[in-house]
């Protein structure tokens, strides 16, 4: 695939850094970040501002020019990724490698002294700008608020920002109404003393109203702000989508409600002036409660004296922690996928040794089954579809360019999964449709170890998800090996399928224990670059456990398997499994067996039925 050549936008991009049209003085740096107004992670494809100016189109980055650099940061999901997509303009920064400097660290090495670094304040989060602010400063810099997006003024065929209808979801779907989670919103911000809460987050709009839209692909969100009072409620969206009957019924528009529960529909860009206003309207000792990750425009508008700033809001909490409703809805989402993941597989077995599917119509064939299923909205993220060498690529997407077919002798990996309106899915499985190679078992087998270890893992209550990071790695490391990714991410319930404030990575320790209804991946992997990549994903709930005994009553935690599809025995290296490893296989094929077989029969999908009894045949440690 050729990188995308950009020496011609960098020199439209350099200039219009230094023409007072745009800036007030020349800005020696231009910081271009990779999320949108609301720091979202999937984004809009009139926000894909750094791809648009580097090429690269992975889901995280930055990208950073200066007179006489560009340079792109990034994680380790995507460093094969941004080397192919991007051209020699371009230095690759590996995220996470000991050599790999800071982006402030960088930019006071490269810039002349006295220099000024621009970046759209409204693109930026609070809590990087001052991170990188207090650097700069000390180095005698100025990181400078530009209130054009430069990238915009460059970019003459930008898409329009989306404005789709709104899909509204009832209590049978949300277990909750808007007007109980305002309560208990309000009831957060009394205990800490804040007469103002402002959501940022376009996950935490669309949780905290029970709506849902599709503005961003495989998001269920819309362009919104919220900002609740503790008697007002106003509500920012564009659009005629606040015309739609359904829509006003839900949030009782036209219906005489009690002043604290009437919601004001406000245009989407009054956001800046209107917490400017209420800003300026504070008294001594009153607060306005912000995420840190909220935009610096949105946070600057609040007098520093006023704002209280969190790493999670309470919605992003609440919203993390499902209910019975939404966990019923997660179990029976996980089913239909399970579903239309077993008429995949069988269908792949049946057609790969005819040499006539690639990753592109595997992709296809696997939406294709999905969509049958009651309540299919859309995928929840691309299909990651690779074999071969492909699959070493983390977040590898086919494209016609790259588009390889699968056959009998390479592994193939499939991440795929749905939003249905009654849950979220995200599934890795790897398999082989040939004979495996005694490595590649070896390899498949470590990271099934770890899987293991991370969804049979009891821990005690209060634990974060970091703690449990090694778990999964620990029989890669013993062998010398290991994978450049977290092992897990909260999942949203018919909303992101990444979400915060839980996961389970080495990469922050800042996340939020665990708690019982909790929803998390367990997804550790391997890739051997060139060859083959491998990674086990199974969505799971964090449940309590049962244990022997309860030390200082804390009581202790574990993770129920929402996720029930085979996973692919003959990659199974039998003799390096304990018994309670291979009794955890067996148990969980049994569940596999039982639950989803039940619902293909009742599909009438029988030939996928017996596909499903084949690969969950139970395991014998031969002696």
């Amino acid at each position: 695939m050729s990188p995308k050549i950009t020496t011609e936008l960098l020199k439209q991009l350099r200039q219009v850094m230094k023409s007072p049209k745009y800036v007030q003085e020349p800005v020696q740096a231009y910081i271009v970040p990779s999320g949108d107004a609301h720091q979202s992670e999937y984004i809009a494809p009139c926000d894909c501002r750094r791809a648009f100016i580097s090429g690269f189109d992975g889901s995280a980055g930055t990208a950073i020019i200066t007179e006489q650099h560009a340079a792109m940061w990034t994680d380790g999901r995507y460093f094969l990724q941004a080397a192919n997509q991007m051209d020699n303009n371009w230095t690759l920064m590996k995220m996470g490698l000991k050599d790999t400097p800071t982006q402030e660290d960088w930019l006071v090495s490269v810039l002349p002294e006295g220099s000024k670094v621009g970046v759209d304040p409204f693109i930026i989060p609070a809590d990087q700008w001052k991170r990188m602010s207090k650097v700069l400063r000390s180095a005698g810099h100025d990181l400078v608020p530009i209130k054009e997006n430069l990238i915009d003024t460059i970019w003459t065929d930008c898409p329009q920002r989306p404005c789709k209808p709104l899909i509204t979801l009832d209590l049978s779907y949300t277990g909750v109404s808007w007007r109980d989670k305002i309560v208990a919103l309000r009831s957060k911000m009394a205990e800490r003393k804040v007469l103002w809460f402002v959501v940022t987050a376009l996950d935490e709009v669309a949780w905290l109203f029970n709506l849902r839209g599709s503005d961003v692909e495989y998001n269920p969100v819309f362009f919104a702000y919220a900002v609740i009072g503790m008697n007002t409620i106003r509500l920012f969206i564009d659009g005629d989508r606040m015309t739609d009957p359904a829509v006003r019924e839900h949030l009782q528009l036209d219906s005489t409600l009690e002043p604290e529960f009437k919601i004001q529909v406000m245009p989407y860009g009054s956001i800046l002036t209107e917490l400017q206003a209420v800003g300026a309207s504070l008294s001594p000792k009153e607060k306005v409660w912000l995420s840190d990750k909220a935009s610096y425009a949105l946070t600057e508008a609040v007098p520093k004296a006023y704002q209280y700033l969190t790493p999670y809001t309470p919605i992003c909490i609440a919203k993390a922690v499902k209910n019975v409703s939404e966990t019923e809805g997660m179990r029976r989402a996980h089913v239909k996928d399970a579903v239309a993941l077993c008429e995949l597989f069988n269908w792949l077995e049946k057609e790969v040794p005819k040499g006539t599917v690639t990753e592109i119509t595997a992709a296809d064939k696997a939406e294709e089954f999905r969509s049958q299923q009651k309540d299919f909205v859309e995928l929840s993220f691309a299909t990651i579809s690779s074999t071969g060498p492909n699959g070493a690529i983390i977040h590898y997407k086919p494209v016609p360019e790259t588009n390889r077919m699968l056959s009998v002798n390479e592994i193939y990996l499939l991440d795929s999964g749905a939003q249905y309106k009654d849950g979220t899915t995200d599934v890795t499985r790897t398999m082989h449709f040939g004979t495996p190679s005694a490595y590649e078992k070896e390899c498949f087998t470590y990271v099934l170890k770890g899987h293991i270890a991370v969804s049979a893992a009891i821990f005690p209550n209060g634990t974060k998800g970091h703690l449990l990071d090694s778990f999964a790695r620990s029989a890669l490391w013993d062998c010398g090996l290991d994978y450049l990714h977290g092992t897990g991410h909260g999942v949203g319930s018919f909303l992101n399928v990444h979400e915060g404030p839980c996961g389970i990575s080495y990469k922050t320790f800042a996340d939020e224990p665990l708690e019982a209804g909790m929803i998390v991946s367990d997804e550790p992997g391997y890739y051997e670059d060139g060859s083959f990549g491998i990674r086990i994903e199974n969505v799971v709930l964090v449940i309590p456990a049962e244990t022997k005994y309860n030390f200082k009553n804390r009581g202790s935690l574990t993770f129920e398997p929402l996720t029930l599809v085979p996973i692919q025995t003959k990659m199974i290296d039998v003799s390096l499994l304990t018994q309670k490893e291979l009794n955890w296989v067996n148990d969980y094929h049994q569940k596999c067996r039982e639950v989803i077989g039940a619902e293909l029969e009742r599909q009438g999908r029988l030939e996928a039925l017996q596909w499903l009894i084949r690969e969950t045949e139970p395991l014998i440690r031969v002696q």
